[in-house]
């Protein structure tokens, strides 16, 4: 019978990694993790953490104009950029720290360094070899940046949370979250933000309604959004960039941040030598049980290429635990995954766009709301929120819900809750309102709208 140094060897300590090797250790297994730039990968140093703070530190602008209007009195504020940057980077260093007082003290032990794969049971990491009768690629993924001329005048989200010093003027290119989110956070700390974008409309996949009402937002926040511009090119010129956007448009800035998109981080890692298949992008093929086309060797999170959050990856880490080694074949489900954007104003939604509904069931009941928060009626602040709800008219089951507006991610959460045990619309107005609210105009929405089946935006 075979020997091997651990039981689990997992390479990538991010919250997938970390999740699956500290509950494969629980069971009394041996696990190593290797890591060869910081713990908590992605979300806890340039994802997810660090953005939630920008965000709350850019929402802070509006804040302090809005108290005006409830009778505080308060100097002109100012922002200072480096004081932001560091309290973030103390933030993160402490939190690192928690991952591995949370690793070893399951019984993990951390390698520090590049780890790949020599064969299905080898894996090297800075020339020393270890053995493993299971290996779990939990490396997620990295920023892509287009082949453009000019292209190394730009920057990536991953360095966006260390800029030196915050420029006056910035183009962000993209139309996926990261590019919203970073539009609405700079423009609220001051920069002159142009959002470009190659399509005609961004948030790809989202609702379309939501989707064109959060431009029409972000437009009136005095962010320059400008859709069918691709990047062509980016020359620097008498102390500035200037982005070709074709058809002789140009854009004169002091920065290019390039948010288009990230790919499954697997290059050079030795996999397709030890028999794992990679799909075009480079992501880990696996089943239902996140098993790769050679039996010893698994792979969760962004590296599957399956859905790209933290909670979908840590799910998918305790479902291979429970699998490999909890004797409980466990897999999990993509549906009804509760999504936000943590642009400014907040978007978020659960379940099905009405396309999609429309693909699947055909004509569908459809209740929207718009309105005007509470809060902004005293601010004297124009943003408004939109609420919409998606029942399918035979069973009177929701189907989705979405929102654009203040706490829109706290109130999906919740309402996530009710869409994963199938309630219908019957038991949304049979529920008591809260008032006064914004969530209560989800179990108050009465008046139908018609649902066309028109060409969607894509």
């Amino acid at each position: 019978m075979a020997t091997y140094d651990y039981d689990l060897f997992t390479i990538g300590a991010g919250s997938g990694g970390v999740r699956a090797s500290r509950l494969a250790s629980a069971t009394g297994a041996r696990v190593a993790i290797a890591e060869d730039r910081y713990l908590g990968g992605t979300c806890v140093n340039v994802g997810c953490v660090p953005k939630k703070l920008f965000v709350y530190a850019a929402h802070f602008r509006e804040d302090i104009a809005d108290a005006a209007g409830y009778g505080w009195k308060v100097a002109e504020p100012t922002f200072d950029w480096p004081t932001l940057v560091a309290n973030k980077d103390r933030e993160i260093e402490r939190l690192g720290r928690i991952y591995e007082r949370i690793l070893s003290n399951a019984g993990v032990e951390i390698i520090d360094g590049r780890a790949t794969i020599v064969d299905p049971h080898t894996v090297e990491v800075a020339g020393k070899r270890y053995t493993a009768e299971r290996i779990l690629v939990a490396t997620g993924g990295s920023p892509v940046v287009p082949e453009i001329p000019g292209a190394e005048h730009s920057f990536t989200s991953d360095q966006a949370f260390y800029l030196p010093e915050l420029p006056k003027r910035m183009a962000i290119v993209g139309g996926g979250y990261i590019a919203v989110e970073f539009a609405g956070i700079f423009a609220n700390l001051g920069v002159e933000v142009t959002l470009l974008y190659r399509g005609h409309l961004f948030l790809r996949g989202f609702d379309d309604d939501i989707r064109s009402f959060l431009a029409d937002q972000l437009c009136d926040k005095s962010i320059d959004v400008r859709f069918n511009a691709p990047i062509l090119g980016i020359q620097e010129t008498d102390g500035e960039l200037v982005v070709d956007i074709g058809r002789d448009r140009e854009v004169h800035v002091d920065a290019v941040m390039m948010a288009t998109g990230r790919r499954p981080a697997t290059a050079e890692l030795g996999l397709e030598g030890a028999g794992v298949e990679l799909s075009e992008r480079g992501a880990v093929i696996v089943d239902e049980h996140f098993q790769t086309s050679a039996p010893s060797i698994f792979a969760i999170g962004d590296v599957i290429d399956r859905v790209a959050l933290t909670p979908v990856a840590i799910s998918e880490g305790v479902a291979f635990v429970a699998t490999q080694f909890g004797g409980t074949p466990t897999t999990i489900s993509y549906e009804n995954i509760p999504t936000a954007v943590f642009s400014q104003p907040p978007l978020a939604t659960v379940g099905i766009s009405e396309h999609a509904a429309h693909n699947l069931y055909g004509a569908v009941d459809v209740y929207t709301s718009t309105f005007t928060p509470m809060k902004n009626t005293l601010a004297g602040r124009q943003e408004k929120v939109l609420m919409k709800m998606i029942v399918h008219p035979e069973t009177d089951r929701v189907l989705g819900i979405h929102m654009v507006g203040p706490d829109s991610p706290e109130i999906i959460q919740s309402l996530a809750v009710a869409i994963q045990c199938g309630a219908t619309k019957a038991q949304f107005d049979a529920t008591m309102a809260l008032h006064p609210s914004a969530a209560e105009e989800f179990v108050t929405m009465r008046q139908k709208r018609s649902s066309v089946e028109a060409d969607r935006l894509t």
